[in-house]
């Protein structure tokens, strides 16, 4: 799916003007809520990798079709390199969530000479060598979604994935005023945005009586989601809170609650169409942590303004603040499938091809 991609549509990407001594005219519009980290921030400058179109932009994307939210960013990235006529050709690959076939992948891409890497990881280490070889050929690098140990990429665009976590586990501190025991559905394992959502939840737990007594990796889809919550219940249904790492776990963990007639505690959400149809008829208590699946858009729009010749922060953040009821049904779309993310960037004649009812 989404293998490689060539380029038809012709619509101009976001202007952004910078002036050439780096120092900004204007900030990068990369996305809604991405802003410059505000610490230890250099400044890739103008002109550094500027290059006349058409562009060959290359990606390695982590796991396309590991669930709806990974097939959800696939899209957003293809929609703005579809929409940018500069770039003439987009070539995507699917590392499966598989550690050594990104190392393959990247090399593949790289062997094919893009003008820019754009890089999802897999693991924190799993597009490091491949990272360096782009570098080292004067290719720049954009990573998103996932930390690596290799810093020497041009730009990344992290969605704070300690901020997600930490929304999450605050929401629980309030709700339990700081006393009881919940459990922890973690995401994939070894994935940088689990281990690093999980770190956000034990800085919010820190200093309080709250203890996780069952926790597990549901890969942040329904069924392994479902499979544990009814394994914790079954084990030991005494629980006063529930911290999910992911809508589809949430719907699952709140379905095997319903269906063995249990009150549901709070439990934390995700901005998930088919989460808010739930929450919105349920009512129970929860909150929503923002993660878009547009910071693959943000990637592609870093890339072109690199090879557009704009100056760019070498570090970009996204924690946006957590969402109430109220704000979930502003979004929520009875009209379309369970597996829309929010807030997304597709035009609303994609989102009813690709979601409608």
């Amino acid at each position: 799916m989404l293998a490689q991609a060539h380029k038809t549509a012709a619509v101009a990407l976001l202007a952004t003007t910078f002036m050439s001594t780096g120092a900004m005219a204007q900030e990068a519009n990369l996305m809604d809520g991405v802003e410059p980290r505000p610490d230890d921030n250099s400044i890739v400058e103008a002109g550094t990798f500027e290059k006349a179109p058409p562009w060959k932009v290359a990606m390695s994307h982590f796991g396309v079709n590991a669930n709806t939210w990974t097939v959800q960013t696939a899209h957003e990235a293809q929609g703005i390199a579809d929409g940018d006529e500069r770039i003439g050709e987009f070539i995507m690959l699917d590392a499966n969530f598989d550690q050594s076939k990104q190392v393959a992948d990247i090399e593949d891409l790289l062997a094919q000479n893009p003008d820019v890497l754009i890089v999802m990881p897999v693991t924190a280490t799993s597009a490091d060598t491949g990272i360096q070889k782009a570098i080292d050929a004067g290719i720049p690098v954009v990573v998103h979604t996932g930390r690596t140990e290799n810093q020497n990429f041009t730009v990344d665009i992290q969605g704070g994935a300690e901020n997600f976590g930490r929304v999450m586990g605050d929401f629980l501190v309030e709700q339990l005023g700081g006393e009881g025991k919940i459990w922890a559905l973690r995401g994939l394992p070894s994935h940088p945005e689990d281990i690093n959502r999980y770190n956000g939840l034990m800085q919010a737990l820190e200093g309080t009586n709250i203890e996780i007594v069952q926790e597990d990796h549901g890969n942040w889809v329904y069924d392994l989601g479902k499979n544990l919550c009814e394994t914790f219940y079954l084990t030991n249904p005494q629980v006063d809170g529930i911290w999910s790492s992911g809508a589809d776990m949430t719907r699952a963990c709140v379905d095997v609650l319903t269906q063995f007639g249990a009150e549901i505690p709070p439990i934390t959400g995700e901005g998930n169409n088919g989460f808010f149809g739930q929450w919105i008829e349920m009512g129970y208590p929860s909150i929503v942590a923002e993660y878009s699946p547009s910071q693959a858009a943000a990637g592609v729009r870093a890339a072109a303004a690199l090879l557009s010749g704009e100056a760019l922060h070498k570090h970009y953040i996204y924690e946006p603040e957590g969402w109430d009821i109220e704000k979930a049904t502003q979004y929520y779309r009875s009209d379309l499938t369970a597996n829309v993310w929010w807030p997304t960037e597709l035009p609303e004649e994609k989102l009813l091809e690709l979601y409608g009812q």
